[in-house]
This record gives C-alpha cells, sequence and structure tokens, in this order.
C-alpha cells in the first residue's frame, strides 16, 4: 500500500480494494471462527440487516458524538457495506463504475 503525506484519505481506494480481499478471503472460513465468515453464511438478509444497524448507529453519532467516533462508526460502514456487496456479488469495480458515470 502506497502511503501519502496527505494521510489515507489519499489512498482510500487501496485501503478499500484490500479491505474487499480480506472479506473474500475469510468468505470460505469456519462462521464460528470469523465474524465476516458468520455474516456471509447468513446471506443478504443478514447482511443488509447488520449494514442497516451499522448505518443507524453512524447516524447517531453524526447527530450527537465526537468526531472520532464519527469515524469510527464510518468505518463500521463501510466494512459492514463491503461484506453485503460480497453477500450479493457486487464488486467494488461495479460500485466505482456507477460513480464514475454520475459524474458525468
Amino acid at each position: 500500500m502506497t502511503h501519502d503525506p496527505l494521510g489515507p484519505a489519499a489512498y482510500i481506494g487501496e485501503i478499500l480494494a484490500e479491505l474487499a480481499k480480506t472479506i473474500d478471503a475469510r468468505a470460505g472460513d469456519d462462521p464460528s471462527a470469523s465474524w465476516t465468515a458468520k455474516l456471509l453464511a447468513g446471506g443478504p438478509a443478514l447482511t443488509a440487516k447488520k449494514l442497516g444497524e451499522e448505518g443507524v448507529e453512524a447516524a447517531l453519532a453524526v447527530a450527537s458524538q465526537s468526531d472520532g467516533e464519527v469515524a469510527k462508526e464510518a468505518a463500521d460502514v463501510i466494512y459492514h457495506l463491503l461484506v453485503a456487496l460480497r453477500s450479493r456479488g457486487v464488486t467494488l469495480d461495479q460500485v466505482a463504475k456507477v460513480l464514475a458515470d454520475r459524474q458525468g
């Protein structure tokens, strides 16, 4: 991973890609030994439920908690979103294409 003096935001794409690879690698693990494997074993319904819970926690943090807590909750949302995407077979490349298309 490249480190930029501007900080992690300068290479967020690399961080997300590595996280997605880790999630993919854990997909076949024993659900009792891996939170990621447990979520994926539950399928899209479980990953959607957990993503929703994390989204609410992030929204509450934005409304009334410290910036540090907001960042932690945002990280949780991103992780759970990537797990939910994996449970549906949707890739980061697909999401990136939609975002790029929206930029015009």
